[in-house]
């Protein structure tokens, strides 16, 4: 996919999120977010017919460590889209914007699982042993 239909994938992505596409650079490749309060990224997107993958990347030294989660993911098996990217960016990135995430609900969840097993076998445990 040639650069300029990647950076159009970006503006079209960045419609529906609170990030503006602040500079799209051909010759680097290279597509620069950024979203109030101060959360900026870029990614670097591969050349045509290279295996590379996207790459994500912050210079801000506070938005660094949100971009784990999609460091990570761009690097697990399988190609990825530039929307995919973006999106598990998005998600990164929801504390930092103040936004709501589903998967916070599911690992409160998983959390409460974890800490209300140990309570119940406890009794089921005093229960067995009389």
């Amino acid at each position: 996919m040639d650069f300029q239909q990647l950076a159009d994938i970006a503006e079209k992505w960045c419609s529906s999120t609170p990030f503006e596409l602040i500079a799209a650079e051909e010759s680097e490749r290279r597509m620069d977010f950024y979203a109030d309060p101060g959360v900026s990224f870029y990614v670097l997107c591969p050349d045509n017919g290279c295996g590379d993958s996207f790459h994500v990347w912050s210079e801000s030294e506070d938005c660094l460590p949100f971009l784990q989660l999609a460091q990570d993911y761009i690097s697990s098996c399988g190609k990825k889209t530039l929307h995919e990217v973006l999106e598990k960016v998005l998600k990164s990135f929801r504390p930092l914007l103040g936004l709501p995430d589903a998967d916070d609900d599911a690992f409160e969840e998983y959390s409460a699982d974890v800490e209300e097993e140990p309570e119940a076998d406890h009794p089921q445990m005093g229960v067995s042993q009389q």
